[in-house]
């Protein structure tokens, strides 16, 4: 991030607090605001409040979540908005949204023709309100595993976040222009088990 301009600074806080500011003609002479009643405030201290005024308004606008959308016509992703019951706790929602993920088969669906790879947990960080990650493999018995990707599985990552009450979702392929509905399949079979406890969006 680069510095704003002394200008801008001292422009910035003598709008916000109220300081009659003084600006030499010449850019190399020392700049002074003057307070009403406290004294000198210096030019470093100008700068270092506006710079935390400024990171205070970026962060506050910054998105909720910061899983991104499927891009416009893609066959390879799917993104979804999971809502639990309105009278779940938080703590007991991220609890249901575990069991679900895994509650899914490790030998895939389809006798191992979705996700006959199995799947793992990247990273968990559910309870201190973050997001978790999976990894969901094919086998890569399958005939386009052999043709495209030279006999080894394709990868596909579904990361899930809270956003407020809801839980944003994205199952995504890394690879392949078609996922033949893997991503779709496998959100419908983890969705079905919230579903069953109330859970909406999928």
């Amino acid at each position: 991030m680069k510095l704003l301009s002394s200008t801008i600074a001292v422009a910035t806080l003598a709008t916000c607090q109220g300081f009659s500011t003084t600006l030499s003609a010449s850019t190399r002479a020392p700049i002074s605001l003057h307070m009403a009643s406290d004294g000198d405030i210096t030019r470093r201290e100008a700068l270092q409040t506006t710079l935390a005024s400024t990171l205070i308004v970026l962060s506050s606008s910054a998105p909720a979540n910061a899983i991104s959308q499927c891009p416009p016509g893609s066959n390879n992703c799917v993104r979804q908005t999971w809502t639990p019951p309105s009278s779940t706790a938080a703590a007991d929602a991220a609890s249901q949204l575990r069991d679900a993920l895994n509650a899914y088969p490790q030998e895939g669906q389809e006798d191992g023709k979705v996700d006959g790879g199995g799947y793992k947990v990247i990273s968990d960080d559910l309870g201190s309100g973050g997001a978790i990650q999976l990894e969901y493999r094919s086998s890569g018995k399958g005939t386009f595993a052999k043709i495209f990707n030279g006999g080894k599985p394709f990868v596909d990552d579904v990361v899930i976040e809270p956003n407020g009450t809801n839980f944003e979702v994205r199952s995504s392929s890394r690879v392949g222009d078609s996922d033949f509905g893997v991503n779709g399949k496998r959100l419908s079979y983890i969705g079905g088990v919230l579903k069953g406890k109330g859970w909406t969006g999928m």
